[in-house]
């Protein structure tokens, strides 16, 4: 998962995206048909020819990755339902996060005390080693109590009527007549019991764990946990729980049901774990006492064992992780919904915006052995170090363990791979029936995505897992991206990907881009979307797979989209071959030109567009002021100062203005710009349509490592040509983008920088066939992500005979159409076709996606 700041950028989407005509609509015959008719219809064909063998299907073909983002874990999968139980929390991890986050003082009676964290030698254990201590001072009358309240997430502590809710605290006491503790349960307001409260007494002075069961007497989401003492003196608290009986599988330490179901009906072939930016971000230097650093990378070993003797992490997504979810707990989850485990594991190479490389042989020698250690901890017999601490933890079969993974996204590709190739060796030396996956970067392309592909192709790796997130355009675009890949080189993990929204538009983008990694599947052996979970009032990160708060979860129009293609693989790829959507919209790039900044004060002067003749279309050298500029986005602090235009907010994003004609078309821009301060260079844009609709010369991007044209579509960016530019502070320099047709040539001082041609296709019109051994079915996989029916005569292929009724699961909306947590307008419907036959037509419907099982036979 990429992470810097730029790169986020693309997934935000301005509020014009949300009301510009959809990508579907762009796809007519009539670019300017924005509200063409659904009666519209276009002709194509399909031939499938049976008597080739395509590429066989990998039974893991399609899974899930799983990162700790958005409140996937804590307040998400991990069914524990108290925030911050063990007072860990700390503005390392966030900011406003105090110990005490989501807790309050409470008190009952005239009762008084005092609540405070700390960290002595009286601590539960030395990972976990912060604790509450409640100072009571006796006061007050019968029933008087003093304690804490904990919120939960989200709006509280979800219950439903009748379910059981376990409860259990670590406490000890210095009162040698024992501290009485209630255990309650009530509404936000106090005012409703949604429990009969608990009742314990705590005696002696050592830590002892205290359990009991609540059942709900009423369905609320806004529960709060309270923990109340009566008496006096001192009595500590650590590890305050309270998870829910019914979770997943009913295991204990378990997962919530809800979402765990949701994941288990894709019916994943593996599930990737734990990252993502988790794994290779932070120190990697072990846990250990004083001296530790908080902001560390994902490492196995920390968690495992007993939940209380974790320790906890600060989250790269700007929170706390517990650990209660961890290696075990992955595991078994994957074991649970039928899934190959797949961890990924440090390389001792940062990224996702640190980008830097750990010198130090015995931290490297360390993390290999602890590689080696997590095989022996998956699949060593009970006899074995680690084989017997998977046994005792409740496992004593192996996890069956074939595939990992080392590294995530790393952006110094040869500091990565030396560091991989150590790791390599020292798996396969021991362990040749793993197959051990490597990585190409966080992007799809660039100077960075080659050199790590030389680097793979010249070591002969097994597998190399590749991740982008791009516009839904540019996935209609290249469709046939893996068709020119070298078929004995190395296979493609395609480890993150998804277009930029959760709109019915992305995931039809999406489908028509899944018909060509199966047509591929001799190449692409393994592919997940990304992120899979989100919670609704945590979001770090969008599109998201899965969506959910404290008490439902739904699918996004992207799960459905994979739910049908993961649940209808096939096993054998057939070839096929489609017609192309006729007169596809095409012309010159047209548009305005722009200036914006981002995180970034800027100068620019001496602007100056021309026609291809030499006639002058704007000219600005700011002496007269900006009247001729409309700021685009609202944002930023634009003034002319000495002769120039400048943005001087160093915290602003995306301060883009414009200047010009939307019909502008081969034309040149010129000008001068400088930065003043701040952490990128410039951005200079042409061909803008709006704010969510143009190019843009991206100088110094990415915290200024590096410089690209990206074009954004409805609001989602696309990377049209890069390299390794930055910009300096203080410095002139002469910009000059030339437009010619769907040329663009770009020159930096003079110099070319670059040049590239938007003529790709983005077609719209995609199929692939597939047959299910099993049923000896056909699935004809049609997408059509137009607002155009597609009329489509079928040639199934000579002496095919086939079964006149075929069994038809459709996708169908609204490109804008978004499933919500009270409204999934986007939901699959069964139906049957009777007209089947060796040759037949059928009409796939406007913006869908339509599975099409033929039962066959020669």
């Amino acid at each position: 998962m990429r992470s810097t700041g730029r790169t986020r950028r693309g997934l935000g989407l301005t509020v014009s995206a949300l009301l510009t005509t959809s990508l579907a609509a762009a796809l007519l015959t009539d670019p300017t048909a924005a509200g063409a008719s659904s009666a519209a219809v276009t002709d194509y064909s399909i031939t499938v020819d049976p008597d080739r063998a395509g590429p066989e299907i990998d039974d893991a073909m399609y899974g899930v990755f799983y990162e700790d983002i958005n409140r996937a874990a804590d307040g998400g999968l991990y069914a524990e339902l108290v925030q911050n139980r063990s007072f860990e929390y700390d503005t390392a991890d966030n900011a406003s996060y105090t110990p005490l986050t989501s807790w309050t003082e409470t008190a009952t009676g005239g009762a008084t005390g005092t609540a405070r964290v700390v960290n002595d030698a009286a601590r539960l254990n030395e990972n976990n080693r912060d604790y509450l201590r409640l100072d009571l001072h006796g006061d007050g009358g019968a029933g008087a109590g003093y304690g804490v309240t904990n919120s939960g997430y989200n709006t509280g502590i979800a219950v439903r009527a009748g379910r059981k809710y376990d409860f259990s605290v670590w406490a000890r006491t210095e009162n040698p007549s024992g501290t009485p503790l209630t255990i309650g349960l009530h509404t936000a307001s106090g005012s409703t019991a949604l429990a009969t409260p608990l009742r314990a007494t705590v005696r002696g002075d050592r830590w002892t764990k205290y359990t009991g069961t609540l059942t709900a007497r009423a369905t609320d989401t806004t529960g709060r946990l309270a923990v109340t003492a009566g008496g006096g003196g001192t009595l500590r608290l650590d590890m305050v729980s309270l998870f829910p009986r019914d979770t997943y599988k009913g295991r204990p330490n378990g997962l919530r049901k809800d979402l765990a179901k949701k994941i288990a009906a894709l019916k994943p072939g593996f599930l990737r774990f734990p990252g993502g930016c988790l794994v290779n971000t932070g120190s990697h230097q072990a846990y250990e006492a004083p001296g530790w650093e908080r902001k560390r990378s994902y490492q196995w070993k920390d968690t495992v064992g007993p939940v209380e003797e974790r320790p906890t992490n600060a989250n790269f997504w700007g929170y706390n992780q517990s650990y209660g979810l961890g290696y075990y707990e992955y595991f078994q989850f994957a074991e649970d919904i039928g899934a190959a485990p797949l961890p990924v594991v440090p390389a001792l190479v940062t990224g996702c915006g640190q980008n830097k490389a750990t010198d130090d042989p015995e931290l490297l020698k360390r993390h290999i052995q602890d590689t080696l250690d997590l095989i022996e901890f998956a699949n060593g017999p009970v006899t074995s170090t680690w084989g017997k601490k998977r046994a005792q933890m409740g496992h004593p079969e192996p996890f069956g363990l074939d595939r990992l993974e080392v590294g995530n996204e790393e952006n110094l590709p040869d500091a990565f791979f030396a560091r991989f190739t150590e790791f390599r060796e020292a798996i396969e030396a021991k362990h040749p029936e793993i197959t051990v996956i490597s990585n190409s970067g966080p992007d799809d392309r660039g100077v960075t995505f080659d050199r790590a592909w030389e680097l793979n192709r010249a070591a002969k790796v097994k597998m190399v897992d590749e991740h982008y997130y791009n516009s839904p355009r540019w996935f209609l675009e290249n469709n046939n991206r893996y068709d020119s890949y070298d078929r004995q080189g190395p296979k493609v993990f395609l480890g993150e990907y998804a277009s930029q929204d959760n709109r019915f538009a992305n995931s039809l983008a999406e489908a028509a881009y899944m018909t060509g990694l199966e047509r591929n599947a001799d190449v692409v052996k393994m592919a997940s979307y990304a992120p899979l979970l989100a919670n609704e009032d945590y979001v770090q990160w969008r599109p998201d797979l899965i969506w959910f708060d404290n008490a439902a979860a739904w699918g996004s129009t992207s799960y459905e989209t994979q739910r049908l293609f993961m649940n209808n693989v096939g096993d054998q790829v057939v070839p096929s071959r489609a017609s192309a959507t006729p007169s596809l919209p095409s012309g010159p790039i047209t548009g305005a030109v722009g200036l914006s900044t981002w995180a970034t004060s800027a100068a620019y002067d001496d602007v100056q567009v021309t026609s291809a003749d030499g006639a002058t279309l704007l000219s600005d050298d700011f002496s007269g002021g900006d009247g001729k500029w409309t700021k685009a986005t609202g944002t930023g602090s634009w003034q002319v100062r000495d002769g120039a235009y400048v943005q001087s907010d160093t915290a602003a994003e995306n301060t883009m203005v414009t200047a010009g004609d939307s019909g502008w078309q081969n034309y040149a821009l010129k000008l001068k710009a400088t930065k003043r301060a701040g952490s990128e260079g410039f951005l200079i844009a042409f061909g803008v349509k709006d704010t969510g609709n143009y190019y843009w010369w991206n100088l110094g991007g990415w915290g200024n490592t590096r410089s690209a044209v990206e074009k954004a579509t409805d609001g989602a960016k696309q990377t049209m040509a890069e390299d390794g530019t930055k910009i300096e502070t203080g410095r002139a320099y002469d910009v000059r983008i030339e437009v010619r047709g769907r040329q663009v040539t770009l020159y930096l001082d003079g110099k070319k920088w670059g040049s590239f041609t938007d003529d790709k296709v983005a077609e719209p019109f995609r199929q692939v066939v597939t047959r299910d051994k099993a049923t000896g079915e056909l699935i004809v996989k049609v997408v059509n992500a137009q607002d155009a029916a597609a009329r489509t005569r079928i040639d199934l292929g000579q002496g095919v005979r086939a079964r006149r009724t075929a069994r038809l699961t459709t996708l169908q909306g609204a490109p804008d159409a978004v499933n919500t947590a009270t409204d999934q307008p986007i939901k699959p419907n069964s139906s049957t076709f009777d007209g089947v036959d060796t040759t037949f037509s059928y009409t796939f419907p406007a913006n869908s996606i339509t599975f099409m099982r033929i039962a066959t036979r020669k």
